[in-house]
């Protein structure tokens, strides 16, 4: 993500890019494809609207001609209030017009070592341990790490839809289908998941999680009404027919434009396969699971961003040097590829001999880069959009909280739009 929007946001300055990607010589152990901005845990940008966090930034990459976020739009799949797409459409999409794109050369090998001049390094959550080592001795200290885990992804065919119903919660577009359980349903199926084999990392890894990215063992660990007050909650998915509250209920997103595949919204996993088919069987109307897609767990990889990296998204230390998406302590799909648009920008105005830029702190971006580089050191952990990023608009009687994340909404986008077209974004016709 991050990668794809640096290049053609430096590319669209006027710049000669050149791009490394180490797939297909080299794969990951997430990636399947050679393709650039290929997804690998869900395939949803997250929730739209002008009051939700992600909205806004969403808002923002549109107004910047972000490639990530105007491939989502043309390649996107029914999924209530968030954006979600169809993962080969658009990687294939990105890579196209990256690949034709005539200020970027594309090498398809492993960099080892960073090289001189301008760089972006936007290695993603998955950097390959020469190149890693590489940053580390720029850095001088040591890199971060936290474990990601991916859903996995099911046939519709197998789906039994008799049991299956389509629903969105507090009656968002039907786009979900939903699988409920009884109280003994969902007894059976937390006694084979709190017993099922779990991922055991290496001695030297310490096995943390991302809040955000939970497996599904984990929080059934976590104790037995976790999963169904988190990904599980029944609430605000009443049964259409009988209109009962059941007593919890499994998602399914749509993963492709035709609707042939679907993945488990909530169900991050690092489970032996085996252990994951097992565990779906339980899941009513799954009784005859087809996977397509078993769900995997990694270790992503990233800097401790507040003391290494400025606003701009620069190396303090050595300012040639940009870094964006999770190497940069951001989570998400959407975050990871509005830094690595900020950073492709800035290092492009950098070849130019022209200052910086960095958005206002109204907008979300400029409050997830500012929170980058200014955020406490100690036990920092990458971090995604949310309000909390930029200045709160204060309670006012009669005004409810949605009313204000309105507005907070539309003042941050009216400030990045006056902002953004003050750029010099378009000198490559």
């Amino acid at each position: 993500m991050a990668g794809s929007d640096a290049a053609v946001a430096a590319a669209r300055i006027g710049v000669k890019v050149d791009l490394y990607e180490m797939r297909p010589n080299k794969m990951t152990p997430a990636h399947h494809t050679d393709r650039f901005a290929e997804l690998v845990c869900s395939n949803s940008f997250g929730g739209q609207g002008t009051s939700n966090a992600k909205g806004l930034l969403q808002a923002e990459m549109l107004a910047a001609e972000g490639l990530i976020i105007s491939s989502a739009h043309s390649s996107r799949v029914p999924a209530g209030g968030a954006l979600a797409v169809d993962r080969d459409s658009f990687s294939t999409e990105v890579t196209s017009f990256i690949e034709g794109h005539p200020n970027i050369t594309v090498h398809r090998k492993e960099l080892k070592k960073l090289p001189p001049g301008i760089v972006v390094i936007a290695s993603g959550p998955l950097t390959s341990e020469p190149l890693a080592e590489s940053i580390q001795e720029i850095v001088g200290e040591k890199m971060l790490g936290f474990f990601d885990a991916a859903s996995p992804v099911i046939s519709h065919e197998s789906v039994n839809m008799d049991v299956a119903f389509r629903k969105g919660r507090y009656d968002q577009t039907a786009d979900y289908l939903n699988l409920p359980f009884n109280e003994e349903e969902y007894r059976r199926f937390y006694q084979a998941l709190a017993k099922a084999r779990k991922h055991v990392p290496h001695d030297w890894e310490k096995l943390e999680f991302f809040e955000g990215c939970i497996p599904i063992e984990e929080l059934a660990r976590r104790g037995y009404d976790t999963p169904r007050f988190g990904p599980m909650k029944p609430v605000g998915l009443e049964d259409p027919k009988s209109g009962e509250r059941h007593f919890a209920v499994a998602q399914l997103r749509q993963e492709d434009t035709q609707g042939q595949m679907w993945s488990l919204v909530g169900f991050q996993t690092g489970l032996k396969w085996p252990d994951q088919k097992e565990i779906l069987e339980l899941i009513p109307g799954l009784e005859n699971v087809e996977i397509v897609r078993y769900g995997v767990m990694h270790r992503n990889t990233y800097l401790n961003a507040p003391s290494l990296l400025r606003t701009d998204l620069a190396l303090r230390a050595e300012p040639r040097i940009f870094v964006a998406g999770v190497l940069a302590g951001t989570e998400g799909y959407l975050e990871s590829s509005a830094t690595g648009w900020l950073a492709g920008t800035n290092a492009a105005l950098a070849a130019l001999k022209e200052e910086p830029v960095v958005p206002p702190g109204e907008t979300m971006l400029g409050g997830l880069v500012r929170f980058l580089s200014t955020a406490e050191t100690k036990n920092f952990q990458p971090m995604n959009a949310n309000w909390g990023l930029v200045p709160a608009i204060g309670k006012q009687r009669g005004v409810s909280r949605k009313q204000r994340r309105e507005k907070m909404f539309h003042r941050g986008y009216e400030a990045f739009r006056n902002w953004v077209k003050q750029l010099p974004l378009e000198r490559y016709g």
